[in-house]
């Protein structure tokens, strides 16, 4: 095999062995040859002598319909699939928003049938962080951690900066009763958009104010528009802490019979494909999902091939992308 892929017999062997100290160049030889020799690895022999399962689990605190069914999950994904695609490792997806479920991954990780864990959507002081890391797996967190867990690293979006960028964009388009549909209060991401939108209005004087609570789900930025309209009907911006509520919103407000954006601008956020399939088409800060999901892979990356690696937080760009709707 070393001889067909043209590399070195210790290199061939840290490819069947699912080494990631390889280059891309020979992994890649390494696996063409593998293909064309039909060579098969002894998988149980080869777990023994690396005490590694070649799995990354994907642990995610929320319920079935709202991971298959919202875009910022599907794209998180992609990207962490696109960065392990050149390694050995494979992807193992796993709920976790009950104690039976938390139960579940931690057996999973304390047998050791898998070698670092990434975590997504975590809610307030969750213990399954400090649990996994006891275990002695690597962790990687999507989004800033609620509670002190040490040195964890994570990856997020700069959410306050993205969600002041909104606001005072519909304050400068004149727009004076604007309202706000916070994410959860248990999440970095609900916390830092709505101060980012108090922000973007501090000091401002002749602004009404107004605040609803939301879900990141749809349902929760329609029935959140029907509250803000009841507290004040003739409010003329609404910035939604995600896109789907903002569609929950667009469509409380057609049926309010306010026109948007004549009567009323509405923000999203996550730039996702359903704010160019709405009507209007959403205004939406974009925040690079796929790219969150590389980037939590690498982190988990270098800590399998550097246990002792000191990892910042990784924190990206957001952008106001204007479209119909403000």
């Amino acid at each position: 095999m070393a001889i067909e892929a043209n590399v070195s017999r210790g290199t061939a062997s840290r490819v069947v062995n699912g080494s990631l100290e390889v280059s891309p160049w020979a992994l890649k030889a390494v696996q063409d040859a593998i293909r064309k020799l039909g060579y098969v690895p002894n998988q149980a022999a080869r777990s023994l002598v690396t005490r590694r399962s070649d799995t990354v689990l994907l642990v995610v605190s929320e319920s079935e319909d709202r991971v298959f069914g919202e875009p910022f999950f599907v794209n998180l994904v992609r990207g962490l699939s696109q960065e392990l695609s050149s390694t050995p490792l494979q992807l193992n997806l796993m709920m976790a928003n009950t104690a039976r479920q938390h139960g579940k991954v931690e057996q999973q990780v304390r047998n050791g049938h898998v070698d670092g864990v990434i975590l997504i959507s975590l809610h307030g002081d969750d213990p399954l962080p400090r649990n996994i890391i006891a275990a002695g797996a690597p962790v990687a967190l999507n989004g800033r951690p609620m509670s002190d867990i040490g040195a964890v690293p994570y990856v997020d979006a700069d959410n306050e900066s993205g969600a002041r960028t909104a606001v005072e964009y519909l304050y400068r388009q004149g727009r004076r009763r604007i309202a706000t549909i916070t994410g959860p209060q248990d999440m970095a991401a609900g916390i830092d958009r709505l101060a980012g939108y108090r922000a973007a209005l501090r000091g401002k004087r002749g602004v009404t104010r107004l605040v609803a609570a939301g879900d990141f789900g749809q349902a929760s930025g329609e029935s959140a528009t029907r509250e803000l309209l009841a507290k004040d009907p003739e409010l003329d911006a609404v910035f939604a802490a995600s896109d789907l509520m903002a569609a929950g919103a667009l469509k409380a407000l057609r049926a309010a019979g306010r026109r948007v954006p004549d009567d009323v601008a509405v923000i999203g956020f996550d730039d996702s494909d359903l704010a160019r399939n709405t009507d209007p088409m959403l205004t939406s800060v974009s925040q690079p999902i796929p790219q969150m999901g590389r980037e939590l892979a690498k982190l988990l990356i270098t800590q399998l091939r550097d246990p002792d690696a000191k990892l910042s937080p990784v924190i990206l760009p957001t952008e106001l992308v204007c479209r119909e709707s403000a």
